[in-house]
Order: structure tokens, then sequence, then C-alpha cells
């Protein structure tokens, strides 16, 4: 019984004994497929180099590329890319590339060259409060960098430059929508005041218009009066002769008048044929 047990612990021991010797050898192994792979990488990027001095642009970015996938270990080959996208002004391309640079690489010289132009670029874009925190992260793993130092202080007046004339445009603005609202308030209340007085007019416009009818009315009501008053009353009959005035003669009377006029002028003519006719002279009067 004891003799099963301890060799149940020996075939334990061996089996551990294999087990760290290949996790060792493994681990070796795997450090040497690193090795292998990180040296192709830099390698890569050498050829890179020397194809972006060449001015062969294309040719180097296959090369970064390769070397990039063949070692996440080499943070040089990301960073020289993202310079190459940065001199091509491609911006957005080389942040991309400094900042993969920046987490993949381990030292502190190179974390600080991959922030420091990460800062650029968003200087470039004018992204001034992300440039800050990008120099602040550059200085944090070089500390006595001065251009690093420069670049922060610039990116930091230019951020307050542009925070100044934003609050000063803010200011305008709120001024302008203030004003706005006045003059809106204030043609609310010219149109108001508008329309009052035009009903104020139609409704002078209505009381002319009444008074005018109301005198066409009473005109109209004195033309019937007075016609009524030429007019006899209703059931009197119009005289059919006028009466004589007491003083003045009648057709009949002037008639008669007349004819006695002419026999009594007869008389008298035939008077005065006699008394020519003895020769004495008389003298002629009317006695009527």
């Amino acid at each position: 019984m004891k003799r099963t047990e301890k060799q149940y612990r020996m075939k334990k021991y061996l089996l551990l004994v294999f087990l760290v010797g290949f996790t060792s050898y493994a681990q070796k192994e795997e450090d040497k497929q690193r090795e292998i792979a990180l040296n192709e990488s830099t390698n890569l990027t050498w050829e890179g180099n020397k194809a972006l001095s060449e001015n062969d642009f294309i040719g180097a970015e296959v090369d970064y590329r390769k070397a990039i996938a063949k070692s996440e270990a080499n943070g040089s080959a990301p960073y020289n890319l993202g310079n190459a996208y940065y001199d091509r002004e491609t911006y957005s391309e080389a942040f991309g590339r400094f900042k993969q640079a920046g987490e993949l690489s381990s030292e502190k010289p190179n974390k600080h060259k991959a922030y420091h132009n990460m800062g650029n670029v968003f200087m470039k874009q004018k992204q001034y409060e992300k440039a800050v925190e990008a120099y602040k992260e550059a200085l944090r793993n070089n500390p006595k960098d001065e251009e690093t130092r420069y670049n922060l202080a610039l990116a930091k007046e230019l951020l307050k430059k542009e925070q100044d004339e934003q609050d000063k445009n803010d200011e305008n603005k709120d001024n302008k929508d203030e004003k706005d609202k006045k003059d809106q308030d204030q043609k609310k209340e010219d149109d108001k005041k508008d329309q009052n007085e035009g009903d104020q007019k139609d409704k002078g416009d209505e009381g002319d218009k009444g008074e005018e009818k109301k005198e066409e009315n009473n005109e109209g009501e004195g033309d019937k009066k007075e016609e009524q008053k030429k007019q006899p009353e209703q059931g009197d009959k119009p005289q059919e002769q006028k009466q004589p005035r007491p003083n003045q003669l009648s057709k009949q009377q002037i008639q008669n008048l007349l004819e006695a006029m002419q026999n009594e002028e007869k008389k008298v003519q035939e008077k005065m044929d006699a008394k020519k006719v003895k020769g004495v002279k008389v003298k002629n009067e009317k006695d009527w």
C-alpha cells in the first residue's frame, strides 16, 4: 500500500517536471519566434525608410504595413508610417499611426515622440484642447523636452484665444437674439397699433357713412314733406275754377264794360259829327 502511494507521487513529480520543462521549452520557442518576427519587422521597416528616402511613398507604405503585420513589438514601423502620412498632409491617417506607435511602444522615449507628433496633428487640425492633452502626455514620458514644452504653451495660448472668441461670439449672439426679440416685440406692438388704428378708422368710416345715410334720409324725408305740402291733402278735390279776388272784375263784367264804352264812344262820335255839320267846335272829353 505504501509502495503504491510512493509510485503515485513519483509519477506526479515526473509529470510536473515534464510540464515545466515543456512550458519552458514552449516559452523559449515562442520568444524565439517573436524575436524572429521582430527582426523581420525591423528589416521591413528599414526597407520602408529606404523607399521613402527615394520618394517612393507607395513602396514605403507597403513595407511599413508589412512590418506592422509581422510584429506588434515594432513601434518604429507605425511611427515612421505616421510621419510619411504627416508629410503628405494626410493627418487623419498620420494620427492613427502615431496613436498605434504610442500604444505599442514600451519605452518612454518612443512614447514621447508618438504623443508629441499626435499633438502636432491636433495643432494642424486646430483642435487645440486635444493638442494640449497630447503634449502633456508626451511630457510625462520626457519632461525635459523643450520643444514639446514650447508646443504645449503655444497650444494653451491658442486655446485661450479660441475660447475668448467663442465667448465673445456667444455674447454677440445673445445680444443679437435679445435685439431680435425686442424688434419682434416692437413689430408685434406696431402691428397691433396699426390694426387698432385701422379698426378705429373703419368704425369712423362706418359712422360717417351712417351720418351721410342719416342726412340723406332726413333730406329725403324733408323732400317728401315739401311735396306733401304742395299736394292737396287726401280727400280734398282740386278747385276747377279759381274764384276772383274781391276787387277784381270778372271776364263778363269787363266784356260788358267794353261794350258800354264802345256804345258811349259811338254816341259821342255821332254828336261830334252832328256838330261838324253845324260848324260848332266842341271839346272831346271822355266821361268814363
